[in-house]
Formats: C-alpha cells, sequence, structure tokens
C-alpha cells in the first residue's frame, strides 16, 4: 500500500492536534498555532485565494498544491479553534440525509 492510500484527512487532524503542542521553534504547525486563532485564520483565508486564482488560471497543478494547502490550513484553524475534525465530520455525515438546497434552505433565514 503506498503513503498516499494509507492516508487520510482523520489522520492529518491527529498530527496537526499533536504537533500544535510542539515548541514553535521546532514546528511550523505549532508556530501557526502560537500566533493564534486570527492569524490562523487570515493564513486560510490566503491559501484559499490561492487555490481561486489556480483554479481561474486553470492550473491543475497548481490547484492540488493550493488545496493541499487549503486544508492543512484549514485543520489548523480548526485546531486552534477548539472544533474538532470529527465534529466536521459528523455535521457533514448529518446533512446528507438531505439535498444541499434542502439544507441551505433550513439554515438561511426567510
Amino acid at each position: 500500500m503506498s503513503t498516499a492510500s494509507a492516508f487520510d484527512l482523520a489522520t492529518l487532524a491527529a498530527t496537526i492536534a499533536e504537533r500544535a503542542k510542539a515548541d514553535p521553534s521546532r514546528s511550523y504547525t505549532a508556530k501557526l498555532a502560537h500566533k493564534g486563532q486570527a492569524h490562523c485564520a487570515r493564513k486560510f483565508g490566503e491559501e484559499a485565494v490561492e487555490a481561486i486564482v489556480a483554479a481561474v488560471e486553470g492550473d491543475a497543478e497548481g490547484l492540488r498544491a493550493e488545496a493541499a494547502d487549503v486544508l492543512y490550513h484549514l485543520l489548523v484553524l480548526l485546531e486552534v479553534a477548539g472544533v474538532s475534525y470529527q465534529d466536521v465530520v459528523a455535521e457533514l455525515a448529518n446533512r446528507t440525509g438531505q439535498t444541499g438546497l434542502e439544507e441551505k434552505a433550513a439554515r438561511t433565514p426567510s
């Protein structure tokens, strides 16, 4: 089994949770976490914009790389904000019983 096929976001979230507690001088994840939630949110936003630019430009390779950055920085933000990856997965699971349009209508004020 290749490393890529054994990898999943739950494993990444667990790794981030562990590394966020490390010495910021020895871990990029800890350095981000140490700078706080607002910094992590801004970093996530920057990565999202870079993914959007790659998509608009039709740069599939760039989009792949930026999408990885987006996922990583989202998981860091969730960790710093105290929102577990499992809670996000549970939220998504709750939404699978209805269509996206039904779910959006349920959370949008009339």
